[in-house]
């Protein structure tokens, strides 16, 4: 990697199985960043986590140099973006389609995302259906998106990976394990052909593909949110 000297000192708490840290790893990897990752134990939180973030008391939290711990993971990739702007942008430089792109990570984040996890606690098939049709209908807006932003290109920042396509690309894990356990395809190749052809491209990506998580390493983080809720 890259030896940036002005970027050193950055370190990142979290945990390889939380796709939200994986988000941060991916930009620090297309950026060429060097950071040291620090494995937190999320069912012991270590003082250091409970210090750099003590409102919310979660990961991600990235450390750079002497200034104030910087918290959440869609503020941090944004903050990475300003700080070493000349490498792998990843956000627009128009105000416009940045705002759009914000509005669709939000949606990923608290929409579309969470039904992975509704999947999962649902009981019944018929219960387990209608999560499924709504899952379909979220990956069905997300291709309408991907049409959009991607402007016939591979993916949603056009020729390479851009803001969309980390925030949504660290679910894909967790999307394979959905799929597996449902046997239904989140990106289907008739419904959403682009997003199934953009999912090829992003599991063989250089800066993503190392820091997508194992099926075992995810499944005991699914274990665990469902513990704790």
């Amino acid at each position: 990697m890259q030896h940036l000297p002005e970027m050193s000192e950055i370190k990142l708490l979290g945990s390889a199985a939380s796709p939200f840290v994986n988000r941060v790893q991916f930009v620090l990897n297309l950026k060429s960043m060097d950071y040291e990752f620090i494995d937190e134990n999320l069912t012991c939180k270590s003082e250091l986590l409970l210090t750099s973030n003590p409102l919310l008391k979660k990961v991600p939290v990235l450390l750079h140099a002497n200034k104030a711990p910087i918290c959440e993971s869609l503020i941090i990739i944004e903050y990475l973006d300003e700080i070493q702007p000349n490498i792998h942008k990843i956000l627009p430089t128009d105000p416009s389609d940045r705002a759009y792109n914000r509005f669709w990570a939000h949606y990923i984040d608290y929409k579309f995302t969470p039904m992975y996890l509704e999947l999962r606690r649902a009981q019944g098939k018929d219960v387990k259906e209608a999560v499924k049709h709504k899952i379909i209908k979220g990956s069905q807006l997300l291709e309408e998106a991907f049409v959009k932003f991607s402007k016939g290109e591979g993916y949603f920042g056009g020729r390479d990976i851009g803001y969309l396509d980390v925030v949504l690309g660290c679910f894909l894990g967790l999307t394979n394990i959905i799929e597996k356990d449902n046997e239904f395809k989140v990106f289907d190749e008739v419904r959403t052909p682009k997003l199934a052809e953009w999912e090829k491209r992003i599991w063989l990506h250089e800066a993503i593909k190392g820091d997508i998580p194992g099926e075992e390493t995810l499944m005991n983080l699914m274990l665990l949110k469902c513990k704790s809720s």
